[in-house]
């Protein structure tokens, strides 16, 4: 068993992976509780004396902020905003993406600047450690006020509404409710709010999307290594001192990496009859070295987020305040959300270029890659496919964030479109590992012509492992079994 504790520490990314583990169970530590009953008591004894209204505690929401709700009415009010605004449209959210915005909503609530009780969070904790997760939609969030739609639909179980997800099954909230004895939770005043307020939807995909962004960087290059050396190309691009009359750090990490994934390579040490090698596999530093300096950039920024409090109002005890601001604001992680999937698309469209080489009858490769082109069609539509996705990823591409519609009759008339940014990169992200795929086969099959020469000992022991499950193709076979195969591959291996 695996534990994640919920404290004010400061999470990495990879701390935070573990939430993924089937077997991570949430822990709230003593700190953590004591914030959160801190938070609360402070809000009570606010609302005690609150001669002024106070945003989202008795007030309506957005632009219905300026009409007061009466102290016997405010447990309502909450009830009434999560119903209301349960509004998720579309596909349902992945599993994995439903677990993270739980955990992160959690942690999120538990730094004590959003007035919820214990009781809230513990029973968020209990469904996780449980494994019932809320059934939630991809679509209906602005980015904000945060993420509205979806995290109210992720809290409808807490009061006995809506679905979940157990063991498989879909149930009614209630059903499962009974099953682990959970009463609906009475949602005290400002609870609705700081469960709906907030960028954990977004945020959930931009956890999931950087993990497997920083393994397809690294496959990225391993790769295009791979390419290289199968379509015979040169090692002199990968010179240090090149890159250091232009040091971008991403430039130079991967030239390096080239340099290192080539070492000792038969095939790169043999003279060679051209003088220089096509864009695709020469600016493999450059191009790879921005995708990387790009990551890093959205990286910084979900750390940053992960380890924030995005609801409001937000309840300041220490300066004894309660303000109404705008941290559920998903700009700061459109912005990085829309960067990563450009820098993803671009990984994807460099790749299939290399593939478009290699399968082109050059340099001493057979046409399509198979000895006997024509009667076969070998490696000719794989390429086809991988042209359609990367494809598709441009459009992908296009920013979200540049976007915003009026809201809340225009109380709310700047909004991020942050969770469109989002759910665009998972895709841009699901079909890079596609794209790779697809070019991991015709680079593998491609060095089979090169025999008896080898490669170096990094590559040869990645391709090893790849012909336990992806086999060298003689003659025309059914390819999607393969491609599928070469997906798999990758979402697996370690490296």
């Amino acid at each position: 068993m695996e534990y994640f504790h919920i404290s004010s520490h400061n999470n990495t990314i990879d701390e935070v992976r573990l939430l993924l583990d089937p077997n991570c169970k949430i822990v709230l530590t003593q700190d953590a509780k004591e914030r959160v009953v801190k938070s609360r008591e402070y809000l009570d004894n606010q609302m005690l004396k609150a001669k002024e209204p106070i945003y989202g505690i008795n007030t309506g929401f957005g632009s219905l902020c300026n009409v007061k709700v009466d102290n016997d009415q405010l447990s309502q009010l909450q009830v009434n905003l999560v119903m209301s605004h349960a509004c998720g449209l579309g596909e349902e959210v992945p599993e994995d993406i439903v677990k993270l915005m739980m955990a992160l909503k959690i942690k999120s609530l538990s730094y004590g600047y959003s007035g919820v009780r214990t009781e809230t969070v513990e029973r968020l904790a209990d469904m996780f450690n449980n494994r019932v997760y809320p059934v939630v939609y991809k679509q209906g969030s602005l980015g904000a006020s945060g993420d509205l739609a979806p995290l109210a639909n992720m809290s409808l179980p807490l009061i006995g509404l809506g679905e979940v997800n157990y063991q498989g099954r879909r149930y009614p909230s209630a059903e499962i409710n009974k099953k682990f004895k959970w009463e609906p939770l009475k949602l005290e005043s400002k609870e609705g709010l700081a469960l709906l307020n907030g960028t954990q939807f977004m945020l959930a995909y931009s956890i999931w999307c950087i993990i497997k962004a920083r393994k397809l960087s690294k496959l990225s290059d391993i790769i295009a290594a791979l390419s290289l050396d199968a379509y015979d190309g040169r090692v002199e691009p990968f010179t240090e001192a090149v890159h250091l009359v232009r040091p971008h750090k991403g430039q130079l990490e991967t030239a390096a990496k080239m340099r290192e994934l080539l070492k000792g390579s038969e095939l790169i040490s043999r003279d060679k009859l051209h003088v220089q090698d096509p864009y695709s596999f020469r600016c493999v530093p450059q191009v790879h070295g921005a995708s990387k300096d790009a990551i890093n950039y959205a990286l910084n920024a979900f750390v940053t987020e992960l380890n924030s409090a995005t609801d409001n109002p937000t309840i300041l005890p220490e300066e004894d305040k309660i303000i109404s601001a705008g941290n559920f604001h998903g700009q700061p992680l459109a912005l990085p959300l829309d960067f990563l999937s450009i820098a993803l698309a671009e990984l994807g469209s460099i790749s299939e270029r290399r593939t478009y080489q290699l399968i082109s009858g050059k340099r001493g490769l057979p046409s399509f890659l198979v000895a006997h082109p024509g009667l076969n069609s070998g490696f000719m539509i794989p390429q086809y496919a991988q042209a359609s996705v990367v494809s598709q990823n441009k459009q992908l591409a296009t920013p979200a964030c540049i976007d915003t519609i009026d809201s809340s009759q225009g109380q709310e008339d700047h909004v991020s479109m942050g969770a469109n940014a989002a759910t665009k990169c998972y895709q841009v992200v699901e079909n890079l590992e596609k794209i790779l795929a697809i070019e991991l086969m015709n680079a593998a099959q491609a060095l089979e012509f090169r025999r008896p020469l080898k490669s170096s000992p990094i590559i040869e022991e990645f391709v090893s492992k790849y012909r336990r499950v992806v086999p060298f193709v003689k003659e025309d076979e059914v390819m999607y079994i393969h491609i599928n195969n070469s997906i798999a591959f990758l979402r697996d291996v370690e490296i």
